[in-house]
């Protein structure tokens, strides 16, 4: 028998890969309510026993969908966040240039956008496998707010969380620790820029804000300006670029 040259080691790469490849392109064109391993057979031109045979259920599937897509964007900002402070970029400076990766990633993939940030999908509970990649987005924002107030570039807050903190022990372990006053209520903050973040990105990958502003890029910096304000740090939106 003629050696074809494919190992079982290339196949127990490859099969995977094409069949991610096969269910994003289901993403695209039927969202994941439309994902199923026979659409996903289909869409690869593979068999429904070899899909299964590395994705038993279809939310075996879509977990491994979900951790690529936060994986994905995480490692755009992460990139970005790099290459900013490679340059001497300010804190204000580098969470606009992890804003705008997030934001590029998010319109080059919309429909891995709207698995991970979109409506939940019926029936299907991200298991924890899906948190150490979620975190990474968080991660980022967090890193750069840390360097923020150890350089003294973070403004206290005018107004303080009322009552004890609101926090989780994750959010608290993810970010370092709480700070001390007056920004013992930053990770809470930081939370609060973290979800204006995603939610602006919402509006803008959901064609929300397209009626209501001339140039959505610059919008989209100037509401980054505006939420980073809420943990005391300046974004310089001097040098605008689409």
């Amino acid at each position: 028998m003629e050696d074809s040259g494919t190992t079982s080691t290339d196949r127990n790469t490859e099969l995977p890969a094409a069949i991610r490849t096969a269910a994003r392109r289901l993403l695209e064109t039927s969202g994941a309510a439309g994902l199923s391993l026979e659409a996903a057979a289909r869409a690869g031109g593979l068999a429904v026993a070899d899909v299964e045979a590395v994705f038993p259920h279809r939310d075996d599937l879509l977990t491994a969908l979900i951790i690529d897509a936060y994986n994905a964007s995480g490692a755009a900002m992460e990139q970005a966040d790099q290459d900013a402070e490679k340059a001497g970029a300010s804190a204000g400076a580098r969470l606009l240039a992890v804003a705008r990766a997030l934001r590029q990633w998010s319109f080059d993939h919309p429909a891995e956008f709207a698995l991970i940030y979109g409506s939940p999908v019926p029936g299907y509970h991200a298991p924890q496998d899906t948190v150490p990649a979620a975190s990474r987005t968080p991660a980022v924002l967090a890193g750069i707010v840390r360097s923020a107030l150890r350089a003294g570039e973070l403004t206290p807050p005018r107004r303080t969380v009322p009552g004890p903190p609101l926090l989780l022990p994750p959010a608290v372990e993810l970010f370092g620790g709480v700070p001390e006053a007056p920004f013992s209520d930053l990770i809470e903050r930081g939370i609060v820029l973290w979800s204006n973040l995603i939610g602006l990105l919402v509006f803008q990958v959901f064609s929300r804000t397209h009626d209501s502003v001339r140039d959505e890029s610059a919008f989209f910096d100037f509401a980054v300006a505006v939420a980073a304000e809420g943990v005391g740090l300046v974004v310089p939106l001097d040098e605008h670029t689409d």
